[in-house]
Formats: C-alpha cells, structure tokens, sequence
C-alpha cells in the first residue's frame, strides 16, 4: 500500500488579534498594566515563534546513536530520552530496591476549590505505608497536583499514533510545543517515573462512570510506551508520510514498560467502579504489565448513596475497604518479589503475538 496522507481539517493559524487576545489572556490582572509596553514586546516574539513554527527553538545533532545523525533534534527530547534509558537501567539492576509507583488519580485536594483533600489520597497514603512497611521504596505520584499547581499540565495527547505508530515516539515529543505555548508538561517527569517502577498500584475514584480525568489524560500520553518509536530521526521529526512508509516496511511494537507489576483499586459511590477497574486492568495488561492476582483488583463503593459531604466519615466506618486495600499493597509487594526473582508466572510470556499492535 501507498501511504496516503489526508489533510483538511485544520483550520491554520489564527489572526494576529486572535493571538494577541489569547496572549494577553494570562496577564488580566490589572498589576501588570505598568508592564504593557515590556507584554508588548514579548507578545511580538511569541508571534513570531508561533507563525515560523518554532517548535524546539534549541536543538542538537542526533549524532551516530541515531538513524540520521544529522538530524536536528530537541534538546529537551533528548534529555528526557536519556533519563529514560538511565531509568531503565536502574529498573533492571538486580542490586537496586524493589520500587513501587502509587499514582492518587483524583483531581480533588485541599489546596485548591474543594478546599479539602480526596478519599483517593487517603486511600493511596494507606497503600503507600503498606508497601514502605514491607520494605518497598515507594514513589507516590499525586495528579491533584495538576488543580493546584502554577502551570503544570498534562497536555492531552495528539493521537500521532493513529495517523502511524512510528510517528508517536518514545518518549513523546509532541510536547514541549513553544511555539503555541504547549509548555510545563508533566509527562517527561512521570515517564521516568513509570519506567523506574518495578510495580504500580493506580488508585482511583470513579467520576461519572469512569476514572477520573487526569488518570485519563495520563493514560492517553502512555501510548508511547506501548510500540512508541525510539528514534525520531526515522521519521523526520512529524513527518507522516514517512511515518506510514516506515510502520507498512514492518513495525514491531516495542512494549517499553513490559515485565512490570500492578494493582489497580477504583472506588466510587454509586456506579461505575466494575468498569472502571476492568478497563484500566486491560490497559495495563495490553502495555505488558503483570497483574499481581485478584486481592490486587479492588473496585468497591464508599458511603454508597450517603451524602457527600459525609464521604471521609464514610471512609472512616469502612475499616474492610482500608484493609483490602493494604491487602492489594500487599499482593503487590509480594509480585515484585517474586518478579525481580523470576518466580512470578504469567502464562502466554513470550508468545509472539498474531495480530501486534
């Protein structure tokens, strides 16, 4: 087949007043009127940047460890690529300590609107002190931190992947994109994160029938890790031509966070936890992870149709639901062990796969 590139749907770039409204958006407080003139002068090099595209403004020469060595690539890629590759050899050393990733996936904290911290939180700190009395190094990863923070984003992910997986590169260099401002990605960070695990417990509550938005905003920037392209010089950065030819040449999927450990325990208080759980159980098991049993798959209802504003005591009363979660931590615990020891089972391992993607 021919690869054949579709185009007509963006609409291009925006008018110079539509950048400038968008621009000075951020500088609505009336403190910065005494700077009009200095916003002035930097919102003309911000239009520049964004009408010549620069989207990496420094790079460097890929140099012989890559398929085109005179490639210009990002600078910030490359550094975030060999943290990863640092990260992965720390992963594989048999001398470092069994590290456990604890992702609190609510949105929810005291810090900002809510003005109260989540029963997610509560739940991955009884997990957390689980596992550290268990002899875990445990790395906890709070994404609330994207309601509370100054500026940090989980940009959402670009879909390069349907367009042709050797386009989605690992890790992603969709982002930073400083010529439309696409900048303070957390991701490069959570990457490194994820890959110096040797086991991850996800906890999540369950937002209208499925998991809460930054988990799923996480996950979607996971799909570079499932068959992401190592080597962006094989396709010329973003060029989708190229990126088709390449994934219909022979394309073999490269599962990046394949042979680690998992949990996953979702709660909520009225419906949607059992598809919640499942569905995040087969991402998980898609990517190549291993499941650490049944005691590590944990969905059940808190305060089931009580008020909200009585959640925590909720949580307070349900001393089993704190149990099956030290209970998963636990289960966790001992399929890290028995993983790093080459104990673990996971029939199918090394299977060729009939249909990779």
């Amino acid at each position: 087949m021919k690869p054949e590139v579709r185009k007509g749907q963006w609409g291009g770039l925006h008018t110079r007043e539509e950048f400038r409204a968008r621009f000075r958006a951020r500088f609505f407080d009336p403190a910065f009127r005494a700077e009009d003139e200095a916003i002035a002068r930097l919102e003309q090099i911000a239009w520049e940047g964004y009408t010549q595209g620069r989207k990496a403004p420094v790079t460097r020469k890929a140099g012989a460890e890559f398929a085109d060595p005179g490639y210009d690539l990002s600078i910030e890629w490359y550094e975030a690529r060999n943290r990863l590759l640092a990260a992965q050899q720390r992963w594989e050393d048999p001398a470092t300590r069994s590290r456990v990733l604890v992702i609190c996936a609510s949105p929810r904290n005291d810090g900002t609107c809510p003005g109260e911290m989540s029963k997610t939180f509560r739940l991955s700190r009884i997990a957390e002190e689980t596992l550290r009395a268990a002899g875990m190094e445990v790395d906890l990863l709070d994404l609330s931190q994207l309601t509370s923070d100054f500026d940090r984003h989980i940009h959402p992910c670009k879909a390069c992947v349907s367009t042709a997986m050797p386009l989605c590169h690992w890790p992603c260099s969709c982002y930073p994109n400083h010529a439309t401002n696409q900048v303070n990605d957390w991701m490069n960070e959570i990457y490194e994160r994820w890959v110096s695990a040797h086991g991850v417990l996800l906890v999540t509550p369950t937002h209208w029938y499925s998991m809460a938005s930054p988990l799923k905003l996480m996950m979607d920037r996971m799909v570079c890790a499932d068959g992401g392209n190592p080597d962006p010089t094989r396709t010329g950065g973003k060029d989708p031509e190229k990126a088709k030819a390449v994934e219909l040449a022979g394309w073999d999927y490269p599962q990046h966070l394949a042979g680690r450990a998992y949990g996953v325990i979702v709660h909520g208080d009225v419906a949607g936890i059992e598809g919640s759980r499942r569905s995040l159980c087969d991402w998980l098991d898609w990517m190549g992870l291993i499941d650490a049993g049944p005691t590590s798959r944990l969905d059940r209802f808190i305060g089931y149709y009580e008020p909200y504003a009585t959640s925590h005591q909720a949580l307070d009363r349900d001393e089993a639901v704190q149990d099956e979660v030290r209970n998963a931590a636990r289960a966790l615990t001992q399929a890290v062990g028995e993983l790093r020891e080459g104990r673990l089972s996971a029939p199918g391992k090394g299977l060729p796969r009939p249909r990779a993607k």
